[in-house]
């Protein structure tokens, strides 16, 4: 019958209906549907991302929510909120990380001619008991042409003594090495600890540093906390803490601590989320091909949707493989 027929194209984990059979595998061979997406625990619907499953119980969404979903989610609320907001340290003497997992935060000040150009004045680094680990403010060596007093709380004779940004990348790198050799953690972690931040890429580079990207955890790519949208678009800190964990952050004079521990808690909220081991093998971009060969289309298309969602793997790493 037609309904069995429409039942039959309807993808299992983001019900989305297709004409065809041959666009159902299509479909599965572009989405990369795992079973460590987003999902629904009412019905159970896949969603690329948080921001996703947010629409989908109707929070902001052009389209009304199932209403079963919205209303289960109005009773029950979210599991990662309501945390209290971390008291802004003072000044502490850099101690031993505890455990394989470190927090990197920045703040910025301005360089160039009109001050745009960020420059790293001070700098953060804490262990997954939000613990500091280091923390110091950085002579830059270009000069500081706007110190962005207002969000930096930054003023000239707090940088005048303080140690250069090559001093401070050689403490930071010390950290996250923890003993190993650079040119051996790119193939082999060994004790070398994971990185999580927001927006490493740029914390890095503010620092003049490198690390491997399979190291590093950023906040700002990981597929289930970036926006809803066909291109990978990053949302802001600020926004993260207060949608996901449920307090504020960045308010008045910033602490890069205060960075820090959103990132770490983030990570570790996502990391503590149960998907199960994948039973299909690898993870990675390449990985679609391997489970929807062309070769095998016919045989793809006499299979039933759950087959297929059972053969599907994610295109990231996800963060629960941690542990």
């Amino acid at each position: 019958s037609s309904s069995d027929a429409h039942s039959r194209n309807k993808c299992a984990a983001c019900y989305r209906q297709f004409n065809r059979m041959e666009h159902l595998v299509e479909h599965m061979r572009a989405s990369h549907h795992s079973p460590h997406e987003p999902r629904c625990g009412v019905c159970g619907k896949h969603c690329r991302s948080l921001d996703a499953l947010r629409d989908h119980l109707g929070f902001g969404a052009s389209l009304p929510p199932k209403p079963a979903c919205a209303t289960a989610f109005a009773a029950k609320g979210c599991p990662l909120c309501h945390l209290s907001r971390p008291p802004v340290p003072s000044r502490a003497m850099p101690r031993v990380a505890v455990g394989g997992v470190v927090a990197l935060g920045c703040k910025m000040v301005g360089g160039g001619s009109d001050g745009t150009l960020d420059v790293c004045g001070r700098v953060c680094v804490i262990d997954e008991n939000e613990t500091i680990v280091f923390e110091n403010f950085v002579r830059p060596l270009l000069p500081v042409t706007h110190y962005r007093y207002e969000t930096t709380g930054i003023r000239p004779e707090y940088l005048r003594d303080a140690p250069t940004v090559k001093t401070v990348q050689r403490q930071v790198e010390d950290i996250l090495l923890n003993g190993e050799q650079p040119w051996k953690i790119r193939s082999s972690r060994g004790a070398a600890r994971l990185l999580v931040g927001h927006g490493l890429e740029h914390d890095l580079n503010a620092l003049g540093m490198d690390y491997p990207a399979y190291l590093k955890r950023d906040t700002a790519e990981y597929p289930p906390l970036v926006k809803t949208s066909a291109r990978l678009m990053s949302n802001s800190l600020r926004f993260l803490t207060q949608s996901c964990l449920g307090y504020e952050i960045q308010t008045g004079h910033q602490h890069p601590y205060e960075d820090c521990v959103a990132a770490m808690r983030l990570y570790k909220r996502m990391r503590a989320m149960r998907h199960g081991q994948p039973k299909n093998g690898g993870e990675g971009d390449g990985c679609a091909a391997v489970a929807f060969p062309a070769r095998r289309q016919r045989e793809l298309e006499r299979m039933s949707p759950e087959e297929l969602l059972s053969m599907s793997k994610p295109d990231y790493h996800c963060w629960c493989l941690d542990d």
